[in-house]
C-alpha cells in the first residue's frame, strides 16, 4: 500500500527521475512548451514552479540553488534573463497542462506543458492582434464603394 506516497516514481530510480526531470526542466526553459506524457507533465509542474519562483529574485546564491537543479548554464542563463522578468508580477501557476489526446505507438496519455506567459493566444500582449485591430478591412464594403465610383466616372463622361 503507497498511504502518503506522494511521488510519482515514473517507474524509475531516484538518480534516472532526478536525470529526466532535469532534462525536462531545461527543454521547457529553453522551449517554453514541450509535449510529454500527462504523468511526467504533472511531475515536471511540481518539479519546475519551485525554480521559477527562486529565479525572481537575481543573487548569486539563487542562481547556485537553480544550477544544481538544472545542471545546464544555457538553462540558467535563460531562466534569468528572458523568464523571470515576465514572470515577476505572477504569483504563481506559471505552468499549463493541457491534454493533447493518446500517442498512436501505445496509447499513453500525452499532454502539453507550457510557460504562461510565453502563448501568444492566451495573453493580449500579441502584436498581430494589434496590428490587426488598426487595420479594419471588410472586402465587401469596400469593393462595392470602390466599384462604384470606378464605374460612375466613365458613364458621366460617355454622357457628355
Amino acid at each position: 500500500m503507497r498511504h502518503g506516497d506522494k511521488i510519482n516514481n515514473l517507474g524509475r530510480k531516484s538518480a534516472h527521475r532526478q536525470a529526466t526531470l532535469a532534462n525536462m526542466a531545461c527543454s521547457l526553459i529553453e522551449h517554453k512548451r514541450i509535449f510529454t506524457t500527462v504523468a511526467k507533465a504533472k511531475a515536471l509542474r511540481v518539479y519546475v514552479e519551485p525554480l521559477l519562483t527562486k529565479s525572481k529574485d537575481d543573487t548569486t546564491h539563487s542562481r547556485r540553488t537553480v544550477f544544481a537543479y538544472l545542471k545546464s548554464k544555457s538553462a540558467v542563463s535563460t531562466l534569468f534573463k528572458d523568464i523571470s522578468p515576465k514572470i515577476a508580477e505572477r504569483k504563481g501557476g506559471y505552468t499549463r497542462i493541457i491534454k493533447t489526446g493518446f500517442r498512436p505507438g501505445d496509447a499513453a496519455d500525452t499532454a502539453m506543458i507550457e510557460l504562461v506567459d510565453f502563448n501568444e493566444l492566451y495573453s493580449g500582449s500579441s502584436k498581430t492582434t494589434s496590428a490587426e485591430s488598426k487595420k479594419k478591412t471588410t472586402r465587401r464594403g469596400r469593393a462595392k464603394k470602390a466599384e462604384a465610383k470606378s464605374d460612375a466616372a466613365p458613364e458621366t463622361k460617355s454622357e457628355e
